[in-house]
């Protein structure tokens, strides 16, 4: 039996090959970036940072203005090392809705963005665990391309994280001074007592 040739096969085939092929590179781009951005989050659901990005980001820039006398205040306490008049002053302070939402307040977003249509002055919108996610693994700055990104890490910290952890990070990564990171440093620097000891008024 003969079998004759199907060119229109053949050229078929030769013309899916560098389909498939773009394919696979999209596959391994796309897990290459799943691997990079959660891999940190599942880590750092267990391990206590040693450092934040804006800490690093600090570091180089007063470096880069000559700052000598610049340095990162950081010590890593746990959460019982915090008073529970702290916590409770952070909740109120910055989102009060922490409990309720899984990562993103849009009623505040909304708010935000009215603010912005009608000219007023614009106000923050984030939530704890964005801050989290911009102050842990990202850069500061307002760009979209960062809160973007900052959405994607929120995304995860809040599947992958304790509303218990997301606190206790933030509590010890915050920034309440130049150099100063932590309510640990800065109850040592400003009041000059642990964190676990401030009252209600100085929390």
């Amino acid at each position: 039996m003969r079998i004759e040739p199907d060119p229109e096969g053949d050229y078929r085939r030769r013309r899916a090959q560098p389909r498939r092929r773009r394919r696979g590179r999209w596959g391994w781009l796309l897990l290459g970036f799943l691997a990079t951005t959660i891999t940190p989050i599942l880590v750092f659901s267990v391990v206590n940072p040693p450092l934040s990005m804006c800490m690093i980001i600090a570091w180089f820039d007063a470096r880069l203005h000559q700052r000598a006398d610049f340095r990162v205040h950081y010590t890593w306490v746990n959460a019982a090392a915090n008073s529970d008049e702290l916590a409770l002053a952070v909740i109120a302070a910055e989102d009060q809705r922490f409990a309720m939402h899984a990562g993103f307040d849009f009623k505040q977003i909304r708010a935000a963005l009215g603010n912005g249509v009608e000219g007023r002055e614009l106000r923050g919108a984030s939530t704890l665990s964005q801050q989290v996610a911009k102050n842990l693994l990202l850069w500061p700055g307002r760009s979209w391309l960062r809160k973007g990104i900052e959405a994607w890490f929120t995304f995860w910290i809040e599947r992958c994280w304790s509303k218990r952890r997301i606190l206790e990070v933030y509590l010890n990564i915050a920034q309440f001074g130049d150099g100063i990171y932590g309510a640990h440093a800065a109850s040592l620097i400003f009041l000059h007592k642990n964190p676990a000891a401030l009252t209600r008024r100085e929390a």
